[in-house]
């Protein structure tokens, strides 16, 4: 029978490294004609995704629920007469690699718009080029406070909750919930750790008893694991990717160590860790147990309606578009979250209009106050660039909807209070995304 150490090592095969001026001065009378990316009857964008690789094992689904969304639009006639010509180029996760295909997106098929690049060190390798090139940068796939640099980066702009601002949270929470009991932190070892560490501090740094960080490059956590499991923290919060954070729950069963799981959202993709499990778990002491009853219990936050959540009208929306459009493959979060990013992206082209530039789309992101599937505010102006602002607590109940344990409640990336919210939240067919 294999020892989970080496199922570690199978997965050194797929996990090894994820985590994860103004507006250009063009003229605003620019026809579309001499708009990059922008003809009569389309409109040309690019991302940049670990189709392969290390981090494609869940984050492959991102730009898979994305091109569903744009495929129901472009049969639905498209926006302002123009379909949505949307582009993926793999970069297996390698920043080398992402250079390079983002130098062919910009300069051979003359992209419009950059539209959710996917990782920390990804982007980063990039996001200057795209600026200098004066290439919209929107929605990046991190939560990273990079992409919130208006004066450095004015074309990016986030999506997703930043690290800080979720691990505040989360912090609270637990501050809150879980009172007396000891936390042990497990985290990526680059800007995942730092971020995150600045949130939750702020609430548990007296309960704080193991600080164990991992290589993405790798895949071994039997030590942090052991550390976490020595300092007797009750409670195991996991800044990890799918991979990794199911890799933490098997080390765990194998040597009888049963914390309260915490993940935040980029980790805590129930459906993919538990395919994970699943299959590492093949040989070891952990593979005759149900990978569900593994994740059952697991606390997560999400700013974002959930796979799982089966009376969400826009996951409702969302799994019939994926059904159609992605038929045989499953339905994560990472899908829904593609397919957030594609809504919001359609819903700034039909409120530019048929006039559509760089320069008026980001005037028109700048000037607008967001809403749609997004659990909490989605904030975008010329000063701030940061995306959703804040998430809920949700714990996985195996077999049925998550149970939600705290709506959600939004804070800054600093020392600011989280406070509750009424947010007004449209339904799918409250919100056009073609015509």
């Amino acid at each position: 029978m294999r020892t989970l150490g080496t199922a570690a090592a199978a997965l050194a095969v797929t996990v090894l490294a994820a985590s994860c001026a103004g507006p250009e001065s063009a003229d605003l009378e620019t026809s579309p004609a001499t708009t990059p990316g922008v003809t009569d009857d389309s409109v040309v964008i690019g991302t940049h995704q670990p189709l392969t690789g290390p981090a494609s094992p869940g984050f492959a689904h991102v730009s898979a629920g994305a091109g569903a969304v744009f495929d129901h639009i472009n049969d639905n006639g498209g926006i302002h007469g123009r379909k949505i010509d949307y582009r993926v180029e793999d970069d297996g996760f390698d920043p080398a690699r992402t250079m390079d295909v983002t130098r062919s997106l910009v300069d051979d098929d003359g992209i419009f718009a950059m539209l959710g690049g996917l990782g920390t060190p990804t982007h980063e390798s990039v996001i200057e080029e795209l600026n200098d090139e004066g290439v919209p940068d929107l929605f990046v796939s991190s939560g990273a406070l990079a992409w919130d640099q208006p004066e450095e980066y004015p074309h990016s702009y986030g999506f997703q909750v930043d690290y800080s601002k979720e691990a505040k949270v989360q912090g609270a929470y637990i501050a809150e919930n879980l009172s007396g009991d000891d936390v042990g932190l497990l985290y990526q070892n680059d800007d995942v750790g730092p971020a995150s560490h600045s949130g939750i501090e702020q609430y548990l740094i007296d309960d704080i008893v193991a600080w164990e960080s991992y290589d993405p490059g790798v895949p071994e956590l039997d030590g942090q694991v052991a550390e976490l499991k020595a300092a007797d923290a009750d409670v195991a919060v996991c800044y990890c990717i799918p991979a990794f954070l199911g890799l933490a729950i098997l080390e765990a069963q194998e040597i009888g160590y049963e914390p309260q799981w915490v993940a935040p959202s980029f980790g805590g993709d129930v459906e993919t860790i538990s395919q994970l499990v699943e299959e590492y778990a093949e040989g070891t002491p952990a593979e005759d147990v149900p990978p569900e009853t593994l994740t059952d219990g697991l606390i997560i936050t999400a700013f974002l309606p959930m796979a799982a959540q089966e009376d969400d009208p826009w996951t409702a929306f969302y799994r019939e578009i994926h059904e159609e459009y992605n038929e045989g493959a499953p339905f994560t979060d990472t899908t829904v979250y593609g397919m957030v990013q594609a809504t919001l992206f359609a819903q700034l082209l039909m409120e530019v209009g048929p006039d559509l530039d760089r320069e008026r789309l980001l005037q028109t992101l700048n000037s607008r106050e967001w809403s749609g599937p997004g659990l909490v505010p989605f904030v975008a102006t010329e000063e701030d660039h940061s995306g959703y602002s804040g998430v809920m607590v949700v714990r996985n109940r195996a077999g049925e909807e998550p149970e939600v344990l705290q709506e959600p409640r939004v804070t800054d990336s600093d020392g600011g209070e989280i406070l509750p919210f009424e947010l007004d939240r449209p339904a799918p067919d409250e919100v056009a995304l073609f015509g």
